[in-house]
């Protein structure tokens, strides 16, 4: 299993239609087959300055590869993310023990 992480801050102001719409449309990616327990997160700790996250979880390595080149995963990277993100970071996990 892989569980698949983003924290990001967009580029819009907080509480905003943009931001809303943003979120909003990133649902597309829970319906990519092999996304698993798809969860949008607003972030709350005081110790960065992220506002959200995503995570999601696939079964294998194959699983995510296919949503990693997934076409709705493309366009959304190309035409929302990587417009509307100001900064992210990425991180995947395996339970620990897995990728020993």
């Amino acid at each position: 299993m892989i569980r698949h992480t983003v924290v990001f801050r967009l580029k819009h102001p907080k509480g905003s239609e943009a931001e809303r719409q943003f979120l909003a449309d990133a649902r597309v990616l829970a319906a990519i087959p092999g996304v698993d327990n798809f969860e949008q997160l607003r972030q709350v700790s005081a110790k960065n300055d992220y506002d959200f996250g995503f995570s999601m979880e696939f079964t294998d390595p194959a699983a995510y590869s296919r949503y990693d080149d997934h076409p709705d995963h493309v366009t959304f990277v190309r035409d929302r993310w990587v417009p509307e993100v100001e900064s992210f970071l990425e991180i995947d996990y395996v339970p620990f023990g897995e990728a020993d």
